[in-house]
């Protein structure tokens, strides 16, 4: 008789438990928060280019850092899906130039903007488990010198999300077309 009143009130406890806590609990993103220049973010997002394992999708207005373009290529050469969506404006640029050439003699695919100066997108999604957005672009000043901030978010529907967004801008040849 104690042993069944005794689990009916454990039972009943931990009904009462389950009610107090928030659904979607335990399944919350992470996300890690780069200042630039104090936290050098670009480091962490080469990091990050270099872990991908299926694909790499990058939306950004300035891409010049050649430790960037290294990682893409890198990734490329593993076997990930790598591709760029960038500003047309900011390919006038002779260092976003020669980083789109590297990334373009690799084999990666770049789109660029028919809606000229207005991409500011700064994403990063990889493999459906990471993404990243902030204010950084992907050049050297980005790491040493701006005032940048960096957010890696850890969250599967996040970066589903992201990726459906950053599909949707690849497929939509009306404001975007191919580089070269």
């Amino acid at each position: 008789m104690r042993a069944v009143l005794s689990n009916r009130i454990v039972g009943s406890l931990c009904l009462v438990a389950l009610m107090l806590i928030p659904v979607g609990v335990g399944r919350s993103a992470t996300v890690e928060v780069y200042y630039g220049p104090d936290d050098q973010p670009l480091d962490r997002l080469t990091t990050l280019y270099r872990q991908a394992r299926r694909y790499l999708y990058v939306a950004v207005y300035g891409l010049t850092s050649p430790r960037a373009v290294e990682a893409m290529v890198a990734a490329k050469k593993r076997g990930v899906d790598v591709r760029l969506i960038t500003d047309l404006k900011r390919t006038e640029d002779v260092k976003q130039r020669t980083a789109l050439d590297t990334l373009h003699l690799a084999g990666i695919p770049i789109l660029v903007n028919e809606h000229d100066g207005l991409m500011h997108l700064k994403q990063v999604v990889i493999d459906d488990e990471v993404n990243t957005t902030g204010s950084m672009n992907h050049t050297t000043s980005g790491n040493r010198y701006n005032d940048e901030r960096l957010d890696v978010i850890t969250d599967l529907a996040t970066t589903v999300k992201a990726r459906e967004k950053f599909l949707a801008m690849w497929n939509d040849r009306t404001r975007y077309r191919e580089w070269k």
